[in-house]
C-alpha cells in the first residue's frame, strides 16, 4: 500500500491504514527497520498524542523482541519556551514517560531543548551544532498540526529557518489546551527546529490520524507547495514518507490504493 503520490515535483510515499493503531504499528516497524539495520542511528523525535501509540509499539518491540536501543541517538523537535524539564508538559517529560524510561536507552543520548534556558539563541545555536556533530538525523518523526504546521514551524515560517523561538498561533494553543488544565495555561512560545533542520534528515516519517487532520494532510500532499502550508514543503525532499489512517486520508483526491 505503497505508492509514489501523483503530484508534480513530489517524491512523497504514502501509507494509508485502515485505523490509528494499524498506522502507529506501521510507523513503528519502518523505525525498527531503520533501528536494526543501523544501531547506533540518530533518531529525530516528535511529540503529542499522535505518536504514543508508535512508541507504545516501540516499547513493545523493545521487550518482546528484543529491539535494541542501546547505542540509539535522540533529538526530539521542540519544547515550549519557559517550562522546566520535570514539568509534567514539558516534552523531555512527555519523552521520559512515553518512551524513554521503557527502553534501553542511555539518557545522556536523548536531548531536547531546554526550555528554561538562559540565553534561548545560544541554546538553539548549540542545538543545531549538536545534530551536525552527530552526523544529522537518519530519520526524522514528524507530526502534522491542523494548519499544517511540522513542528512549531507554523504557516508562514521561512523554507529555510532554522532552530529558533517562535511564537504559537492561537490554532496551535487551542489545538494543545487539551494538555493543560486550560488555554490560558499554554505557554505562547516555543523553541523549535526549523523547517531548514528539518529537511536536512536523511529520512522523514510524517504520521498523521484523524479526521481533523484530513485538510492539513491533503493541502499537503495535493496543494501547492508553500511556505503557508508548512508540511507541503516536505515533498521536495527526496526521501519522505506519509503514514496516515484512512480518516486523515478522507480529503485526499488521488488514488494511493498502490
Amino acid at each position: 500500500m505503497k505508492t509514489a503520490v501523483k503530484t508534480k515535483n513530489s517524491n512523497v510515499k504514502v501509507i494509508i491504514r485502515a485505523t490509528s493503531e494499524e498506522m502507529s504499528k506501521e510507523a513503528a516497524r519502518i523505525f525498527a527497520d531503520r533501528i536494526r539495520k543501523k544501531p547506533n542511528i540518530v533518531l529525530g523525535l516528535a511529540t503529542g498524542g499522535t505518536p504514543v501509540k508508535m512508541y507504545k509499539e516501540l516499547i513493545r518491540m523493545h521487550k518482546e523482541e528484543g529491539l535494541d536501543f542501546s547505542k540509539v541517538i535522540t533529538y526530539n523537535l521542540d519544547e515550549y519556551l519557559g517550562i522546566s524539564s520535570d514539568h509534567d508538559q514539558s516534552y523531555r517529560y512527555f519523552m521520559n514517560d512515553n518512551l524513554f524510561n521503557h527502553i534501553n536507552i542511555k539518557k545522556e543520548n536523548t536531548h531536547v531543548l531546554n526550555g528554561k534556558a538562559k540565553d534561548a539563541a545560544k541554546e538553539c545555536k548549540a542545538y543545531e551544532d549538536a545534530i551536525k556533530k552527530a552526523g544529522g538525523i537518519d530519520i526524522q518523526l514528524l507530526g502534522i498540526g491542523g494548519n499544517g504546521h511540522i513542528a512549531f514551524n507554523e504557516p508562514g515560517s521561512p523554507k529555510a529557518s532554522r532552530t529558533r523561538v517562535v511564537d504559537l498561533t492561537e490554532k496551535t494553543i487551542q489545538d494543545n489546551a487539551r494538555f493543560f488544565a486550560s488555554a490560558s495555561d499554554v505557554p505562547r512560545q516555543a523553541l523549535t527546529t526549523g523547517n531548514g533542520t528539518i529537511m536536512e534528515a536523511k529520512e522523514i516519517l510524517l504520521i498523521a490520524d484523524k479526521a481533523s487532520k484530513a485538510d492539513a494532510i491533503a493541502k499537503s500532499l495535493e496543494g501547492p507547495i508553500t511556505e503557508k502550508v508548512p508540511a507541503s514543503l516536505l515533498r521536495e525532499h527526496k526521501n519522505v514518507t506519509f503514514v496516515i489512517d484512512k480518516d486523515a486520508a478522507s480529503n485526499l483526491k488521488g488514488d494511493y490504493s498502490g
